[in-house]
């Protein structure tokens, strides 16, 4: 006899900065009976990215100004803290990655069996579509090699945002997610990092992540900046320097 799936309160997000026609894709292709609410959190937009979401009838949570994704992802796990929801699944605003996946993300927690499920394109049954060869050689070795020494585990995609884990993670104080150095990109390979380090049941899933073309808006992380940006938290957690 299958073991019945533990009843969770889902909250599902996409991160959103000057995507107004890009977040329209991902919310018309939101089921939303595979969660119990799907929120975009809009990191301060200039353009009309809320008004676009609010017309599709999904809710829009708002930054004054820009922040960073780090900042908007803490705005996500906090509200879905104060709403009693029991899981967060994060995906780009962007349109890279794919809601019908969502499940993929889920159902190991809904199991038992993760409380962290991080999306991997580079596991059998993933795909990352036409990606320019400096970034695979960045997301599939340079940065997965760093974090899989210092993690002391094995990992595969370690830069792939599209992830899902149980929000009781903070309730442990080790995780310190409300410090300044991770507003930008350096809080989802934190969260990642410390949820491995610390023993946390954590698990690939094979999940698509395919980049919108250059024309459209290709990414917005900085190729200096914003590298340094998701590789700082493995450094300075792994070699102690902060918390």
């Amino acid at each position: 006899m299958a073991v019945p799936s533990t009843p969770l309160r889902v909250l599902a997000c996409s991160v959103a900065f000057n995507e107004a026609e890009k977040i329209v894709r991902v919310v018309d292709r939101v089921d939303r009976t595979m969660v119990d609410e799907f929120i975009v959190f809009d990191d301060g937009s200039t353009d009309a990215t809320p008004e676009a979401v609010r017309a599709r009838g999904f809710r829009v949570v708002s930054h004054d100004r820009r922040r960073g994704v780090g900042a908007a992802i803490r705005s996500a796990i906090r509200l879905a803290q104060q709403e009693h929801f029991d899981v967060l699944v994060i995906m780009a605003g962007n349109d890279k990655d794919r809601p019908q996946e969502i499940p993929r993300l889920v159902d190991p927690i809904r199991r038992g069996d993760a409380d962290f499920v991080q999306g991997s394109r580079y596991l059998p049954g993933g795909d990352f579509g036409n990606m320019p060869f400096y970034r695979r050689i960045a997301t599939q070795l340079v940065h997965p090699w760093l974090f899989s020494l210092l993690s002391f585990r094995r990992i595969t995609d370690s830069t792939n945002g599209f992830r899902a884990f149980r929000l009781s993670l903070f309730d442990d104080a080790r995780f310190n997610i409300d410090q300044d150095w991770l507003d930008a990109y350096e809080l989802e390979p934190y969260i990642f990092f410390k949820a491995i380090r610390l023993g946390y049941k954590v698990r690939e899933v094979p999940v698509t992540k395919i980049y919108p073309p250059h024309e459209l808006g290709y990414t917005k992380m900085k190729p200096i900046t914003g590298w340094w940006s998701i590789l700082r938290p493995i450094v300075l957690l792994g070699f102690r320097l902060k918390k």
